[in-house]
């Protein structure tokens, strides 16, 4: 796939999701308090939410793009098993990074941390930083008396 239609893709996936998305978080919210993990546009959010809902985690493109696989991840590791059964997977490998990395670029990097939500970037990827971003997390989100 070109790595431009790749990018496309993704975008108007994240877009038609958001409205299955939106309507299952509202069913969701109405008896539960709700942490997701989403796709849902920067100006559908804006829409939406606001800053003490919002927090849009970051890592540069050498965690995101170049270390894509590097990651203890089972749908990753399912990826990249797909990937080594096609007939070029080093063809395939290749064109799948230049994907994550148009996807991960600095353009888009930029737009997430220009957005005005609580930006949380990872920097250090020899750390374990899980348990620092919970925390983190907590507190933006008020979910702790930290």
């Amino acid at each position: 796939m070109h790595i431009c239609l790749f990018a496309e893709w993704i975008e108007k996936t994240a877009r038609e999701a958001a409205q299955i998305e939106i309507l299952e978080l509202i069913r969701i919210s109405q008896s539960n308090k709700v942490i997701v993990d989403t796709n849902i546009p920067i100006e559908i959010l804006h829409e939406i939410s606001d800053y003490n809902h919002v927090a849009i985690m970051l890592s540069p493109q050498a965690m995101s793009a170049d270390r894509f696989f590097d990651r203890d991840d089972e749908d990753k590791k399912f990826l990249f098993d797909q990937i080594n059964m096609c007939e070029e997977p080093e063809k395939t490998l290749e064109n799948f990074q230049s994907c994550i990395a148009k996807v991960n670029s600095q353009e888009i990097y930029d737009s997430f941390a220009n957005s005005g939500f609580f930006i949380l970037v990872r920097q250090n990827i020899n750390k374990d930083t899980r348990i620092d971003m919970l925390a983190t997390l907590a507190k933006h989100f008020m979910l702790s008396d930290d």
